[in-house]
């Protein structure tokens, strides 16, 4: 996919752009049109295909038509020429945290600063000292940046960055009067990776809570101590901000910092329209507040359905709202069972009865063991032998009565560079759930890989495509694949997609889930669980589902079995 690659060079025209300081605009257009395209999770070449490069949220016909020619070419001319005129490499100097377009611009200016080495070779040197702007703590800020790029920094997966937040909350809760708090930013709207962790908080001691906030004992440092605001690093590097919030904009901070951006700006514009300001503090009719206390009262006034966090992307969601078409998500209590999980019999950690025990413990109605077959040896897949053996140990346990749940017959099935399965039909067939994915030759070209796995689909026993992309959140991209194509075929053969909840996976995306979802397709969401406590991941794939606009109807575990099984069928 070439998304991410046409986001950077976008976002990149918009810093070069703000360095030349010709216009203040051009570079918001092309900042703006860079976040739409980076989240935007369905494939940019489909939409192009279409013609439909102009009804994404910012992208107008200048822009549209430079990324035709990087989609015809790779490249964009003008990005090229600005790079000529301004030699910077905005990617590297952006990778350091407090590092933002105006402080690029500021260094090169100044200094001709145009890439990491020479930034640190400036700083070492005192030269950044006496800048406008720079003030001490800035310069030390970006000292602490250079180390931690140099220390290999990233981005924090969703699972790790809310435990992370959770033990804190926690924490600050057994220590000081709070009235309220929540968790805002990025990881309020469960974006798959978070860069740092925003907390609000109100309390009738702010200072307790700020106190509290800096002896916290997983700190780092101290970053900024303020009236309103404290910043922390921990130990882990991952920055927390804590805001101190009254009561009576409690509920317009939560709806600001929640964001996104874009999202943010949409509402500010629909204020204007109706004469109001709304900003962090409140919305306001001149100098009166009439909303602030509550953020679903921001909505309420400002005329729209109330939008859950998870949508507030720019994405057709304020249209949506303004036409009370905001759909009702589907909801961790809707999940009735998992389709996907793993035992010691292949690579998971855990027996069949374990499997089955921790399931129950969750409420859950069925389980279906879904381990590898034979061509993932690494996993120690099963052979047809193995896998007819489970099928009489499973038959056996849900005929026992010992415990309250369905235990469905399942593997998860590799599909041969060929698009063949790896398993005979004759076995397949007495199968309940058949799962069919990619693990092995995953750098096939994008046409080869799309044939690959169209093939699979087309087998009268795949049922549903596990974790169609292969991805692993910041470790490894996925297969290039024409999903589009995917899907279309995956309809007509009435395959299933999953929402793989694995942390380190989410896949799809959310973009992806709501092109499947208009392509007239089902979800499963399951937890890909090897371990016990691993199938409580499942929320996980609830949040994803949700940032793609999936509601319980498109779930197929949301289903009972009687309900669920004749899904499956061909």
């Amino acid at each position: 996919m070439k998304n991410q690659e046409i986001a950077r060079a976008l976002h990149e025209i918009s810093v070069l752009l703000e360095v030349e300081g010709k216009d203040k605009f051009k570079p918001r257009a092309y900042a703006r049109a860079a976040r739409s395209i980076e989240s935007l999770g369905e494939d940019v070449e489909a939409v192009a295909r279409r013609g439909e490069l102009e009804s994404i949220p910012g992208i107008g016909k200048a822009i549209a038509k430079k990324i035709e020619e990087y989609l015809d070419t790779g490249t964009i001319s003008h990005l090229e020429k600005l790079r000529k005129q301004i030699p910077i490499k905005v990617t590297e100097l952006e990778s350091i945290p407090g590092v933002g377009p105006k402080t690029i611009k500021l260094l090169y200016d100044n200094l001709k600063i145009t890439d990491l080495e020479s930034l640190e070779e400036a700083l070492n040197a005192g030269k950044l000292e006496g800048l406008p702007r720079l003030g001490a703590k800035s310069i030390a800020q970006i000292a602490e940046g250079i180390s931690l790029v140099r220390g290999g920094m990233s981005r924090t997966l969703l699972a790790e960055a809310m435990d992370v937040a959770s033990r804190l909350v926690e924490y600050l809760k057994q220590s000081v009067s709070i009235t309220q708090i929540d968790v805002a930013g990025s990881l309020r709207r469960r974006r798959e990776t978070v860069g740092d962790i925003d907390i609000l908080v109100n309390s009738p001691s702010p200072e307790q809570v700020a106190a509290a906030f800096v002896s916290y004992p997983e700190i780092g440092e101290v970053i900024v101590k303020g009236d309103t605001k404290v910043s922390i690093r921990l130990k882990s590097r991952l920055q927390v901000d804590l805001r101190l919030l009254p009561a009576e904009s409690y509920g317009a901070g939560l709806q600001y910092f929640t964001g996104s951006k874009d999202h943010n700006v949409r509402l500010r514009a629909l204020a204007q329209q109706k004469k109001l300001k709304l900003n962090e503090y409140g919305l306001f009719r001149g100098d009166t507040a009439i909303a602030g206390r509550h953020e679903e009262d921001i909505y309420d006034q400002l005329g729209l359905q109330f939008i859950p966090p998870e949508l507030r992307e720019d994405h057709g969601e304020v249209e949506a709202a303004q036409a009370d078409q905001i759909p009702a998500l589907v909801e961790l209590s809707d999940i009735r069972g998992d389709l996907h999980s793993h035992t010691d019999q292949t690579d998971g950690s855990n027996t069949l009865e374990e499997m089955i025990e921790a399931a129950v413990q969750l409420g859950h109605e069925y389980l279906c063991v879904s381990d590898h077959t034979k061509n993932l040896t690494v996993a120690n897949g099963m052979d047809e032998s193995r896998i007819l053996k489970r099928i009489d140990e499973i038959d056996e346990i849900n005929n026992s009565g010992r415990w309250p749940i369905r235990v469905l017959k399942g593997a998860e099935v590799d599909i041969l560079p060929n698009g063949e399965l790896d398993i005979d039909d004759s076995v397949l067939s007495q199968l309940e759930v058949v799962t069919v994915s990619v693990h092995t030759m995953m750098r096939m070209d994008r046409a080869a890989m799309t044939e690959r796995v169209c093939t699979a689909l087309e087998s009268k026993y795949a049922h549903i495509l596990g974790h169609p992309t292969g991805r692993l959140l910041l470790k490894r991209p996925g297969i290039d694949i024409d999903l589009e194509d995917v899907f279309e075929v995956a309809k007509k053969n009435n395959v299933v997609m999953e929402v793989n909840s694995y942390p380190q996976r989410l896949d799809l995306d959310a973009g992806n889930i709501r092109l499947a979802l208009r392509s007239g397709l089902k979800i499963a969401i399951n937890t890909d669980a090897h371990k016990t406590f691993e199938l409580d991941n499942m929320r996980y794939g609830i949040f994803q589902a949700r940032r793609g606009w999936a509601t319980a109807s498109d779930v197929i575990n949301t289903r009972s079995v009687k309900d669920l099984l004749p899904l499956l069928k061909k």
